[in-house]
């Protein structure tokens, strides 16, 4: 069987996915794009093998050639075509975030639930990260014990001048909070961000590096330093501090070389490379599961305690305190 994958969004990781799901990905084909960039979308669809060019994300959605959904346009979209997609009753990938808010990540709750089923999963690719993978086995075994304390560190080479303090939590650390979330099996239930020393390679707007303390609904506290222009390279870690050891993650070695004495290894430049392997591995897994009528990926109510927590981590940007984050209750169909 071959899901036919409608694409909403042609830009870099709208064609990124579609690459993938026509030549890599087993059991999956593009058969249909948009954008707002009618152009662009046209040559998207030239790339992907002659994929139909639709207007808007409705049109394509409700069309027959299209089997599931793969939402990669801007944030504020995603609402609208997820909800779309669930009326529609299909499938629907939507990249993180769920929704910018959560009144909108709770609409998309209630639409799934009245449905009856699950239709929807959040582009959290870190879930399908080998090291990500094998730390939280370390944990789920018992290796460590039980787990205290989770260290983050999230860096990349530089960003642009559009970037801003807020979208450090909105953009970036959303993603320690949802591999958190996961890696612990629990609800983060505060947050607090301190500014460390800004350096000087920031844009004059921009608070970087910035610190941010979560605490868990068992009392283990998760720790993210996000470093948005550390200039060497985009390095991604984490340890796990149980009360028999530790499990850490460290970049995988990309290259490595040995000149004069000297042992080097590469540190990966940008999230395509570090993360290119987790893109297909969760787009494997979507495929797959679709392939045998079931829903496989991070659910709606994933992507919601996410954009809950980076909304109260906003808060805590502007004040610098501790915030207490509440939750609607959880329905059945996510227990």
């Amino acid at each position: 069987m071959t899901i036919r994958v409608g694409i909403i969004g042609t830009g870099f990781i709208g064609l990124d996915h579609g690459n993938k799901l026509v030549n890599v990905i087993n059991g999956s084909t593009v058969t249909a794009v948009t954008d707002v960039n009618k152009t662009r979308a046209a040559e998207v669809a030239a790339l992907l093998g002659g994929a139909k060019v639709f207007d808007n994300g409705h049109d394509l959605i409700n069309s027959d050639l299209v089997d599931a959904v793969l939402v990669c346009s801007i944030g504020e979209t995603h609402a609208e075509y997820t909800l779309a997609a669930i009326a529609a009753g299909k499938p629907v990938m939507c990249e993180k975030p769920l929704a910018p808010t959560t009144p909108e990540c709770e609409a998309i709750l209630a639409a799934e639930v009245a449905h009856g089923k699950r239709l929807v999963i959040v582009g959290f690719m870190r879930r399908y990260d080998p090291g990500y993978k094998e730390v939280k086995a370390t944990l789920d075994g018992g290796k460590i014990g039980a787990a205290l304390i989770m260290h983050n560190v999230h860096r990349n080479a530089t960003v642009p001048e559009s970037f801003t303090s807020f979208m450090t939590m909105t953009d970036s650390m959303i993603h320690e909070i949802d591999t958190t979330r996961w890696m612990l099996g629990e609800e983060i239930t505060s947050v607090q961000v301190a500014p460390p020393k800004r350096t000087s390679k920031a844009f004059p707007h921009l608070q970087d590096p910035q610190f941010a303390l979560f605490g868990m609904e068992s009392g283990v506290l998760s720790t993210s330093e996000f470093f948005a222009n550390c200039q060497y390279g985009y390095d991604v870690r984490c340890e796990l501090v149980g009360e028999l050891g530790t499990s850490s993650l460290v970049n995988p070695v990309v290259a490595s070389s040995t000149i004069a004495g000297q042992d080097a290894d590469m540190v990966p430049p940008d999230w395509r490379v570090r993360f290119g392997p987790a893109y297909t591995a969760e787009l494997q897994a979507w495929i797959t599961g679709l392939g045998k009528g079931e829903i496989v990926g991070p659910s709606a109510w994933d992507g919601y305690a996410a954009t809950r927590v980076t909304e109260f981590g906003v808060q805590a940007v502007k004040t610098g305190q501790r915030v207490e984050i509440d939750y609607i209750e959880k329905p059945a169909l996510y227990r």
